[in-house]
């Protein structure tokens, strides 16, 4: 009897004393729940609506089946508004924000909407469309939430970790799972740049700019893309690390408006198995050096073609991607210490982390409306041009940075280096343009291509 009248005192408790919450006070007592950590979370990250203006072309033949394909990209170009929706994360009381550059980049206006329904317009202070990262300033705002950016050296595999942002537009959603992955690399985007965190906390359209968030409330990574079949998330997301971020912050603040990596100067490959087997090494792993630019920060130090960079500031290197990844979040002005096995032996090295220099310089010159191909964007090759533009290590010469609208119709591409036109030698930007107007009716450039000469003739 006893143990029945006990059932039934519970039954006839009030609602409110039986389910009292409370906020957790130590880790056993969070994992129970997500609710709190939401709680602190949440009003920093924020809804971002981007409006661009894109030329689009309209074919009068767009709605024939049968000319369409003839002349689908013929028609007069318009100007057409474009929306883009996504996620941003507040990182400092007085306004920066950080968001991916696809969601942001180009943008004409950009609506910042905050979790308590508050309104803002904001500017791209620092946009890197190859990081997929910028860093914006919303407009007269004070004593905002915001989040602290984790050190990414303590993040592991196997953490849990929650994933905030807008999905689809339906509102600020919140999904959890754990850290899958480190140091993925050129799985998202194919580029050689990208280095990302990977989790299974669902990711989908409209999360991108969102927070990836640990369990201590501190920004893991800005969440960026997902590998999927189905354009929904299969538990395969991705997120740009904190450390990078921090950098994006370090010089928004300083007033930068391009984002500045340190200079390589050098260019590798992942050593493999067979790789590895030809260079004599124990086992697979590193950055094998296939290409070192002369006066480069690791030219002066002493490493060059051949040796394998293992480790840089203790950290293991595996890819050019993981690399560039390293000294970019040293960040310039910094020395990191760069492991490297030579003839089997491994040594340390002292490297400076330096701006890419202005030498020689670059005389960028553009051809004027009057000129043969109009447009047309050439310069001195110096480290500087090739990593603004995001070119492969080249030799010195003339290159192209812009074709314009001409130049691609006899075959000119974006980084070829011009050698010959009607037969003159070009060594600077201005003899290519003294050459090509005094050209006469059949014009004959010699441009070099992936280390192949090529002969284009075009008439005026």
């Amino acid at each position: 009897m006893l143990r029945i009248f006990l059932t039934s005192l519970c039954l006839f408790l009030p609602l409110n004393a039986a389910a009292q919450t409370q906020v957790p006070t130590s880790q056993a007592q969070i994992s129970l729940s997500f609710a709190p950590l939401v709680r602190q979370a949440a009003p920093a990250v924020v809804n971002i609506y981007a409006k661009r203006i894109v030329q689009s072309r309209v074919s009068p033949f767009a709605s024939d089946p049968f000319f369409r394909d003839f002349f689908g990209d013929m028609g007069r170009a318009q100007p057409r508004v474009q929306n883009s929706l996504g996620s941003g994360v507040i990182l400092s009381s007085d306004g920066y924000l950080v968001s991916n550059f696809h969601v942001v980049g180009g943008a004409s206006d950009i609506r910042v909407v905050l979790n308590d329904r508050r309104e803002y317009s904001a500017e791209v202070l620092l946009g890197d469309q190859a990081s997929d990262l910028a860093i914006l300033r919303l407009k007269d705002a004070q004593d905002l939430p915001f989040l602290p950016l984790r050190e990414s050296d303590t993040v592991e595999v196997g953490e849990l970790t929650l994933a905030i942002g807008n999905p689809f537009g339906v509102g600020q959603t919140v999904s959890s799972g754990i850290i899958s992955g480190l140091a993925r690399s050129g799985a998202v985007t194919g580029n050689e740049r990208g280095y990302f965190i990977q989790t299974d906390a669902p990711i989908n359209p409209g999360n991108s700019g969102g927070a990836l968030i640990g369990m201590d409330g501190a920004l893991i990574g800005v969440n960026t893309a997902i590998v999927t079949r189905s354009g929904g998330s299969n538990g395969i997301g991705f997120a740009i690390p904190a450390a990078l971020v921090a950098q994006f912050v370090t010089q928004a603040r300083a007033g930068e408006t391009r984002f500045m990596r340190p200079w390589a100067g050098m260019g590798g490959q992942t050593v493999d198995a067979d790789l590895a087997n030809s260079l004599s090494l124990e086992r697979p792993g590193g950055m094998a050096i296939t290409q070192v630019q002369e006066g480069s920060p690791f030219a002066e130090v002493g490493l060059g073609v051949g040796d394998v960079i293992v480790a840089t500031n203790g950290r293991a290197v595996n890819s050019p991607s993981e690399m560039l990844y390293y000294m970019t979040v040293a960040g310039i002005g910094a020395q990191i210490t760069v492991t490297a096995v030579r003839d089997r032996v491994q040594e340390e090295f002292k490297v400076a982390m330096i701006g890419p220099p202005e030498l020689p310089p670059r005389e960028e010159q553009t051809l004027g409306a009057r000129d043969v191909l109009e447009g047309l964007t050439i310069a001195n090759v110096n480290p500087a041009v090739l990593a603004q533009y995001q070119l492969p290590i080249l030799p010195s010469g003339v290159v192209v940075l812009n074709t314009g609208q001409i130049a691609p119709r006899i075959g000119l591409q974006k980084g070829d280096l011009l050698r010959e036109i009607d037969g003159q030698e070009i060594n600077s930007p201005m003899d290519a343009v003294r050459a090509l107007r005094n050209a006469r009716r059949s014009v004959s450039l010699v441009v070099e291509r992936g280390g192949q000469l090529v002969l284009l003739r075009f008439r005026l």
